[in-house]
């Protein structure tokens, strides 16, 4: 329980952070660029002597090394935008509410046992979502507008959710999950720099000490959010499933009522019955999985 514990409140700083850096002037970019960085020397700082030589020799993880460095730096960008355009409770559901893809997959290949606990859990947290993410006629223009940024999320953390959990299972026979995903926080780092670098010789971005602080404090809790989520799969002792819906609704929780409290963004009676749906939704596929 503890490494999903931990990865959870990761979770809730990387949205915290995000929604903190306009306050302080700081570029989300270059900040998300150097956190990659950050990430990768966490990951080699840690566990570099996990590294066994024979990981060369055996599996197609490099491949799945570049695909994760893809999806990493394009959604952590686009995370980093809908949380400052959109507010950081939508920007969590639209996140989180990707476990559908995920849940199905994992599901459906993996042949899970599906009983009647676990359905209601499940129903629960898809509700705690929806109604925390309502909008209604009360929510900006700005964020309606901005929907593109939600469904790109949504599709994107579902097929990356997926990915890392595939990865683990399958194609990780001599290379540990945390160098796993260390190297793909590397390789995001690469092709964000490669960007930063292009911008500053068109003179189009300028580098600021201020920014690479901010990278190395939004690094840290995006490595072990990562590392400690896929340690969960295998720590927990539940279904690949149930430990994924449990992370994501209580990601939710915590970054919405953060938004809410430190933020003052919008509340609406739908939104707190939302997240007592979520509260709910945890409590009983914590039940689930005992049974």
């Amino acid at each position: 329980m503890a490494p999903l514990i931990l990865s959870i409140l990761c979770s809730s700083i990387i949205f915290l952070l995000f929604k903190l850096f306009p306050r302080f002037g700081v570029d989300t970019f270059q900040a998300i660029v150097f956190n990659y960085f950050t990430a990768f020397f966490c990951g080699v700082l840690f566990f570099g002597h996990e590294w066994n030589p024979e990981a060369l020799e055996s599996g197609n993880w490099p491949i799945f090394v570049l695909l994760a460095a893809a999806l990493f730096i394009s959604l952590f960008i686009l995370m980093g935008l809908s949380s400052q355009k959109n507010g950081v409770a939508m920007t969590s559901i639209a996140v989180k509410m990707s476990m559908a893809i995920s849940l199905i997959l994992m599901i459906v290949l993996y042949n899970e046992p599906i009983g009647w606990l676990k359905l209601t859990g499940i129903a629960l947290a898809f509700t705690g979502v929806f109604l925390v993410s309502y909008t209604g006629k009360s929510e900006s223009a700005t964020a309606k507008n901005q929907v593109w940024m939600l469904a790109t999320l949504f599709i994107g953390s579902g097929i990356l959710d997926f990915l890392l959990n595939y990865v683990q299972k399958h194609h990780l026979e001599h290379l540990t999950p945390s160098l796993f995903s260390a190297f793909g926080f590397g390789g995001a780092g690469l092709i964000g720099f490669a960007i930063l670098m292009t911008q500053v010789l068109r003179k189009q971005a300028s580098l600021s000490v201020k920014n690479v602080v901010a990278g190395v404090a939004l690094g840290i809790p995006n490595y072990f959010s990562i590392y400690l989520l896929m340690e969960s799969y295998r720590s927990t002792g539940w279904n690949d499933s149930t430990v994924l819906a449990v992370m994501n609704v209580s990601i939710v929780l915590i970054s919405s009522v953060i938004g809410f409290i430190a933020f003052k963004e919008h509340v609406t009676v739908k939104k707190i019955i939302g997240l007592a749906a979520a509260i709910a939704a945890i409590v009983v596929l914590y039940f689930a999985s005992q049974s």
